[in-house]
């Protein structure tokens, strides 16, 4: 097949979260099953530090770079620090640069008289494909049918409805049943509505956002589309993150031997300025945001100092958890350390070093962290939800726990204490963990039995 893939992120390009390790591994997977693949994507700023050469083609005012399978817009509006905004918000001009985006990625693949079997597009930002593919473009890719995957749906590019003229688009497609949502356009409700297939990173989470209480408001047309709606599980990068390679380690390790990871956890809490000590480690590496649980865990934290354990957090993001995470250290030093930031390394001896992952997200997509900690015999501790629930199996690999509340974080915290202390089944844990295949082939398996399908059907 020919396969046309855009996405806003793309690792190792540019990054912003997980979106772009999927779109950076997802298609490279599709190329080595020997398909044929372009990967679109707007040309940032972080994107010229890589080796990208510059091409005769332009489209749109866009110029173009490319590396390999992968092409870049460069144009004036991507030349900034951020991909999507600042601090203090998104750029004004969001809706025009991700427009952008979408015609300039059909323009290219006309230029180049390169004519896909399947488009794939990746959330909002690429979600105005599929609605061209059918409306302004419709002659031009008439019978090729498109994918849309949506990473999170929180997230949804709503603009102001006289927008409309800025996509190109007419302005009877502003209507409830495809791209007016609450008074304003709603783009990626329009993907949603105009693609062929639809699919998201887990299958959990495809029947969780179906529900008021997860959708968005987006649930009825999700329910709406639910023959088309398909949870495929994203994959990790298993050659990064393998704790018998991994450099950032102290020591390397498999399912067999795991004597040496006790060097990886002494080398964590030296390092963390804990004292070394064989009680419980917990890890936490994420986002200082609501969706990952931070509330139930700052609440969890007040009781979790009377039991005998340690914590490593390694989080960045919302500034109101700083100061809730700094106090804790502050107050406990011989039982918290937190630091502040996100650093690659540092994330990766977590995974080796702690006994236990803590994830107790509110939602959550897919997660790839808890997939990480699985493969470095750190049992997660996760709450039954998205992605999670289809990853961890309790007290098999990990340990779930229900309702979003500090009492139900802390009641898995107990019960990881009491597991610590049978070295015998908490062994077993672990290594039933390293078992799991999370590697990126089942997943592109799953996508091009998907695509197949929807050629076949065209």
């Amino acid at each position: 097949m020919r396969i046309a893939v855009v996405a806003p992120e793309v690792a190792p390009f540019s990054k912003t979260g997980g979106l772009a390790d999927v779109c950076g591994a997802l298609p490279g997977e599709f190329a080595r099953a020997g398909h044929e693949v372009i990967v679109v994507s707007p040309g940032y700023r972080c994107v010229r530090q890589h080796a990208v050469d510059a091409t005769p083609h332009a489209v749109r005012g866009a110029k173009l770079l490319r590396s390999g399978i992968h092409w870049f817009l460069e144009h004036e509006s991507y030349d900034r620090d951020g991909l999507y905004g600042t601090a203090q918000g998104a750029y004004a001009d969001n809706a025009a640069r991700f427009a952008l985006l979408c015609r300039g990625a059909l323009d290219l693949l006309k230029a180049l008289d390169w004519r896909p079997d399947v488009v794939h597009v990746h959330d909002w930002q690429a979600s105005l494909v599929p609605i061209y593919m059918r409306t302004i473009e419709a002659e031009a890719f008439a019978d090729v049918p498109s994918v849309i995957t949506v990473h999170n749906l929180a997230y949804q590019g709503v603009f102001w409805h006289l927008d409309m003229p800025l996509f190109g688009l007419d302005w009877s497609l502003y209507n409830w049943k495809q791209l007016e949502c609450h008074g304003k356009v709603n783009l990626l409700k329009g993907g949603i509505v105009f693609a062929d297939a639809v699919t998201t990173v887990s299958p959990t989470y495809a029947k969780e956002i179906q529900t008021p209480e997860q959708g968005h408001r987006l649930d009825a047309v999700l329910r709406e589309r639910a023959g088309a709606l398909h949870g495929i599980l994203n994959g990790v990068d298993i050659a990064t993150w393998d704790p018998w390679s991994d450099p950032h380690i102290a020591a390397n390790y498999t399912s067999r031997d795991l004597e040496p990871k006790r060097r990886c956890k002494a080398a964590l809490q030296k390092r963390s300025g804990l004292p070394e000590s064989d009680v419980p480690l917990f890890g936490f590496v994420g986002r200082l945001a609501e969706q990952k649980g931070i509330d139930l865990l700052v609440e969890a934290a007040e009781y979790m100092v009377h039991l005998p354990l340690q914590a490593v957090i390694l989080a960045s993001g919302e500034e109101r958890y700083e100061e809730p995470m700094r106090r804790l250290a502050q107050l406990y030093p011989e039982k918290f350390a937190i630091e502040i930031a996100f650093d690659e390394p540092t994330a990766h001896r977590i995974m080796a070093g702690a006994d236990w992952l803590l994830q107790p997200s509110k939602y959550e997509p897919c997660g790839l962290t808890q997939m990480y900690a699985l493969r470095y015999g750190t049992p997660p501790i996760v709450r039954r939800t998205g992605g999670l629930a289809d990853t961890v199996e309790d007290r098999k690999t990990g340990l779930l726990f229900e309702d979003y509340s500090p009492e139900a974080l802390l009641g898995a915290v107990e019960w990881a204490v009491a597991f610590y202390s049978d070295p015998e089944t908490y062994g077993r844990l672990q290594r039933e963990g390293m078992k799991r295949d999370f590697s990126w082939g089942a997943s592109a398996a799953k996508y091009l039995a998907l695509f197949e399908g929807l050629r076949g059907g065209t």
